[in-house]
């Protein structure tokens, strides 16, 4: 597969995934019409690149389809300057992205799992729902992937009126939700229906049962 193949593959992603799918933020169809995905996916997976579907990595893991993506950064909203605590890494893609719409990006990946080499973004290994209290406030939280909750201490790692995008798990179900934290609580509301990647270490605490 050649550079020219890959650059071809992402034209045609950029028209037929994004543009089709509600992703109208020219900003975000500018990056990711720029941005390498190839470059972040491993060697024996390039073949898959730009499909419309979950892309396995080591660990269970797996890098979200591009559309999903689109769709998180187009919610996200990214401003100049904005500092964004990424949750859920994985091989520096988002991170990337996010970069490239001017974010000051905190990425947050489990131990072990893929090397990150974006430039200018900082990257934490550790558990993922722990955030990265160290460089808190954030202006942004970028949850990529499907979590069954939102745990507080991530909110607590947010400015006031931050904004707030992740996919919830319900039910067996993925939605894309984003809304904004204020005075310390969360408020989402379910903006689409996607099959997105889903985190571990999230699940909700189960109900109390007689």
């Amino acid at each position: 597969m050649t550079d020219q193949n890959f650059s071809s593959m992402r034209a045609a992603m950029v028209e037929s995934q994004l543009r089709t799918s509600d992703v109208d933020d020219q900003r975000v169809i500018g990056a990711m019409a720029h941005v390498a995905r190839e470059d972040f996916v491993p060697a024996e997976r390039r073949a898959m690149t730009y499909v419309d579907r979950p892309i396995p990595l080591a660990n269970g893991r797996a890098l979200n389809p591009p559309l999903v993506t689109g769709r998180l950064l187009k919610e996200a909203q990214i401003a100049e300057g904005d500092r964004v605590l990424l949750i859920g890494a994985a091989t520096g893609y988002s991170a990337a992205l996010l970069a490239a719409l001017g974010a000051k990006v905190t990425a947050v990946e489990e131990e072990g799992g893929a090397d990150i080499a974006v430039p200018g973004v900082t990257v934490v290994r550790g558990p993922l729902k722990a955030g990265a209290a160290s460089g808190a406030p954030y202006d942004v939280l970028f949850i990529d992937g499907a979590v069954e909750e939102v745990p507080a201490t991530l909110v607590q790692q947010l400015a006031d009126g931050a904004r707030v995008v992740t996919g919830i798990v319900e039910r067996g179900v993925t939605r894309l939700c984003g809304g904004r934290a204020v005075s310390g609580v969360l408020g989402l509301a379910s903006l689409a229906d996607l099959e997105m990647v889903v985190l571990p270490g999230f699940a909700a605490p189960e109900g109390f049962i007689f």
